[in-house]
């Protein structure tokens, strides 16, 4: 049985491929809460630590991780908070026997408070400022977020394999079903929006606090679509406590970039697509010896049944109408 491509890369290679573009490391190595790709806190001779991210193998493409090093770069230049790669030797992608790292600045802080009107606000001013460097150009291989990649092709797979209990298969597919003219409805009463490059997975997790400034990290899930896809994780819980959020967000956010209301639409369907896209991730990493370990849960009748009465929960939420975020 073939070793799954993580499970190889030892303490000692890491320091390998730190030195390989110039850095002495001082051996000290420190694993990161990540899973999609793998993220060590490194210690360097006489410096400050680096933090490494080595990038899951057959993922993306060298364009695709420029592209996303490109972004990153042009919003830091431009003043935006975000935690950018390092340049080293003209290069902010690296490679060593087969894998690909970049390394960034060691960075730390704490999330947002997301029931913090000021925090809320803040967030808005970044996301902004964030949205009017992005519409100055576009992606040429990031995707887009749609119906396809995150519905479709997910709920496919998962339907194939061997995840969902046989029992349930027929329950999960016609939710899938019903969940699909709900989406599509949402995007209908949408209309043409506006696309343009994003975070792509704006939450909590990727954002940091430090001396009471924002910063936004993580953008390997960087993609193309509408500006509420950089501001829905953000609001979570009931109607009224939802619209409260959004008010808030939106008073720092309309202070330097107008937002299309019209997008609200998404909000529910865009959940929804999520959830089903994030089932798909796990099973598509189960090979992966830290996903077991990590997401036990996963592989059990129950994880199932709490999933279709998710998707159920969000077909009536999405022929709700959507938040008003004048009201406040």
């Amino acid at each position: 049985m073939n070793k799954h491509p993580f499970s190889v890369l030892s303490p000692d290679k890491i320091i390998q491929a730190i030195e390989s573009i110039g850095l002495i490391s001082d051996q000290r190595i420190l694993a990161l809460n990540s899973y999609e790709n793998r993220v060590y806190q490194i210690g360097i001779e006489d410096e400050i630590p680096i933090i490494a991210k080595f990038y899951r193998p057959e993922r993306w493409s060298d364009e695709m991780i420029l592209e996303e090093h490109q972004f990153t770069l042009q919003l830091h230049e431009n003043d935006i908070p975000v935690l950018a790669p390092i340049i080293k030797n003209e290069s902010s992608l690296f490679v060593y026997e087969n894998y690909r790292f970049a390394i960034y600045p060691r960075f730390g802080g704490y999330a947002p408070e997301l029931d913090n009107a000021r925090h809320l606000e803040q967030l808005g001013m970044i996301l902004a400022r964030l949205h009017n460097i992005a519409a100055i150009d576009n992606f040429k291989t990031r995707s887009d977020i749609s119906i396809s990649a995150f519905v479709e092709k997910p709920a496919a797979y998962l339907l194939k394999n061997q995840f969902i209990p046989m029992e349930l298969k027929v329950s999960y597919e016609s939710t899938i079903e019903q969940v699909l003219i709900k989406i599509k409805e949402c995007f209908d009463r949408t209309g043409n929006y506006k696309k343009l490059r994003l975070h792509g997975d704006c939450h909590h997790g990727n954002v940091l606090c430090r001396d009471d400034k924002f910063y936004l990290v993580d953008f390997d899930d960087t993609r193309t679509g509408p500006a509420v896809q950089d501001i829905w994780m953000f609001l979570s819980g009931n109607r009224e406590y939802m619209q409260k959020g959004l008010y808030d967000f939106l008073v720092g956010y309309t202070q330097f970039r107008d937002f299309d209301p019209i997008e609200l639409n998404l909000i529910e369907a865009l959940r929804t697509m999520r959830l089903i896209h994030y089932s798909a991730w796990l099973a598509k990493r189960w090979e992966d010896p830290a996903f077991p370990i990590a997401f036990p849960f996963f592989n059990a009748q129950r994880y199932w049944e709490e999933q279709i009465l998710n998707l159920r929960e969000q077909i009536s939420l999405m022929e709700e109408p959507p938040l008003d975020w004048q009201r406040y």
